[in-house]
């Protein structure tokens, strides 16, 4: 009985000494195995990388290329907008800062019919939305694919030759850049093909440059312009030839510019003439003269360069509001339909052009044609049936202005606006020229709404206080709210 209970206290102790060691050995199974993996690559090498994820489909390489994307043709058959609506969104935000009013309209651009009337039958100073009316004045008398040729002819005497100036201020130092607009035509390129001419000519010895710039009359400067703005270099002295618009270098658009454009020239031209010259036989002598006369117009050319078209310049002149570039074009669409090429010759001209595109003009007043002047005096509604005109008129040389219009957010005058919370649904849609003076601000222009119907626009505030900030804001939520109506 003794040996039974014996073995039997042996059987139950026998666990219990096992399980202790069953725990231990399992314990530093679960600690070795970091211990390996910590130690294993060091013996096995480096494995494979994890596999790189794929970028998303909008970062990889295109498998074709994508459709154009282009704005589908606008339809007639879009709601019009109700008037009380479009009232209802604009009234509110047009709102003065400080002292001063703002007037408007709101057009729709195939019918006319009238959407928003504040005022807009009041004759205003409309700042640099004056240039709208000399982009159809340009457009229709010169032609969209015009070009101004700057030319070299014969001197009056020999060993002479004139660097005739025909309206371009585009001019750039260099090589011409056929790519470009400002800079489309070079000197150093005229200068080339000048000496060349020369030497095919037989002409040895010393040169004498010459300038012809009696295509512009009358005087060089408007008497309309306050002396503030000329001497801050808004303006300067109007020639029928200018380097980068009259500028010393086109990457400088404020400031100081040359008082006389056309000797600035041609005294660049003189130096490269003599650079090219120097291997040819051929000096320049220093210094240039203004020609005694207007050269022949049928005078044989030694060589020319022609600018961008029309159309570029234009464009080129609405998006940076070029006050040089917009009184040249008056000037040249004066001289084109036999006016003189003065500053009463643009004035009449781009009234002219204006009634004959088919926008009432009888109150109307015009001093200058870049908008420069306090005393020019333009109506809201004027403007929108401008803008009419170069979207929807029926002369479809007005259609070459519609790449000129800065985009809000984007490009030209409107390229830091249209940023903020209140203006952001406007950036991309509104499409407008600006204008400003001290105590103008004005934006006339177009946009389709969210029902995908184009409206025309205009917006003048007068006697505004300057520098308040809540008026260009004003401005921009009005012409935000077209770009969001859903006005039915």
């Amino acid at each position: 009985m003794r040996a039974r209970r014996s073995r039997r206290a042996g059987s139950r102790e026998g666990p219990r000494r096992s399980w202790p060691l069953a725990l231990a050995a399992l314990l530093l199974l679960v600690l070795a195995i970091p211990a390996v993996l910590l130690v294993a690559p060091g013996f096995l090498g480096p494995g494979a990388p994890a596999p790189t994820p794929a970028p998303p489909a909008w970062q990889q390489a295109p498998a074709t290329l994508s459709a154009p994307q282009v704005l589908a043709p606008l339809q007639p058959s879009a709601p019009v907008p109700v008037p009380a609506s479009v009232t209802a969104q604009v009234e509110p935000v047009l709102m003065s800062d400080g002292g001063g009013t703002f007037t408007g309209m709101v057009q729709d651009a195939l019918t006319g019919q009238v959407l928003f009337d504040r005022g807009a039958a009041e004759g205003r100073v409309p700042a640099s939305n004056l240039k709208l009316l000399t982009a159809v004045a340009a457009l229709r008398t010169l032609g969209p694919d015009h070009r101004f040729t700057t030319k070299v002819v014969q001197g009056p005497a020999a060993g002479q030759v004139v660097l005739v100036g025909g309206g371009d201020v585009l001019l750039g130092a260099g090589d011409s850049q056929p790519q470009q607009v400002m800079g489309h035509a070079g000197l150093a390129t005229l200068a080339a093909v000048t000496v060349e001419a020369l030497k095919t000519a037989g002409a040895t010895g010393d040169i004498k440059v010459l300038v012809d710039d009696s295509l512009f009359t009358g005087p060089a400067l408007n008497p309309n312009w306050q002396s503030g703005d000329v001497e801050a270099g808004e303006i300067t002295s109007l020639y029928p030839l200018a380097l980068n618009s009259a500028r010393f270098d086109s990457a400088v658009t404020a400031g100081p510019r040359p008082q006389d454009a056309a000797a600035t020239a041609a005294e660049e031209f003189a130096g490269r003439l003599r650079a090219a010259g120097a291997g040819a036989g051929l000096t320049v002598a220093a210094g240039v003269e203004r020609s005694p006369g207007a050269s022949p117009a049928n005078a044989a050319a030694l060589a020319s360069v022609d600018s961008a078209t029309v159309a570029e310049q234009v464009d080129l002149m609405l998006q940076v509001s070029d006050n040089y570039l917009a009184e040249t074009m008056g000037r040249m669409a004066a001289v084109a339909t036999g006016r003189p090429g003065s500053n009463d010759g643009a004035a009449a001209v781009v009234a002219a052009e204006v009634r004959a595109a088919g926008v009432p003009t009888d109150t109307v007043k015009l001093v200058d044609v870049c908008g420069l002047a306090m005393g020019n005096q333009v109506s809201a509604r004027q403007f929108t049936e401008v803008v009419r005109a170069i979207t929807t008129g029926a002369d479809p040389r007005l259609r070459a202005a519609l790449d000129g219009f800065p985009v809000g957010g984007l490009s030209g005058t409107l390229d830091t606006r249209y940023g903020d919370a209140t203006t952001s649904g406007g950036a991309g849609l509104v499409r407008a020229k600006t204008g400003t003076l001290n105590t103008v601000l004005a934006l006339s222009g177009y946009v389709v709404d969210a029902d995908g119907r184009l409206l025309v626009f205009s917006f003048i505030g007068n006697g505004l206080t300057p520098g308040a900030a809540g008026n260009k804001e004003a401005l921009d939520r009005a012409a935000t709210a077209l770009a969001g109506c859903g006005c039915r």
